[in-house]
């Protein structure tokens, strides 16, 4: 199953790469996350995302590796969407919703909101 997320993520990657004029508004975005509580280590997720952006909109989505610490690494799909929105010349607004599901978990979601002052 890691094989066959592995080559599909490099086979996206691949096209994306090679045809970079075709591809406008897309782009890759891996992204690794850890959590910690306090100095303990609780794990990581490790996302390959492909997305799309236009204008101040982007969705993005691809396969995600769940590695708890000390538990057993599970592979499963993630996916979030935003937008971002200019206040005044130097302040903008977001929000993002996020999404992620593994085999044999319930899915997850997440809210995001916040703001942005530009100096």
């Amino acid at each position: 199953m890691l094989k066959a997320l592995i080559a599909s993520g490099v086979a996206v990657s691949a096209v994306a790469l090679a045809s970079p004029a075709q591809a406008d508004g897309f782009y890759i975005n891996p992204e690794y996350n850890g959590a910690f509580s306090g100095s303990d280590y609780g794990g990581g997720v490790l996302d390959g995302h492909v997305g799309f952006e236009a204008g101040a909109f982007y969705i993005q989505g691809g396969p995600s590796v769940l590695m708890p610490d000390g538990g057993d690494v599970e592979t499963g799909f993630s996916a979030k969407t935003g937008v971002t929105a200019p206040v005044a010349e130097n302040f903008d607004l977001y929000g993002e919703v996020s999404f992620a599901k593994y085999d044999g978990m319930d899915a997850g979601y997440g809210v995001k909101a916040g703001a942005k002052y530009k100096f």
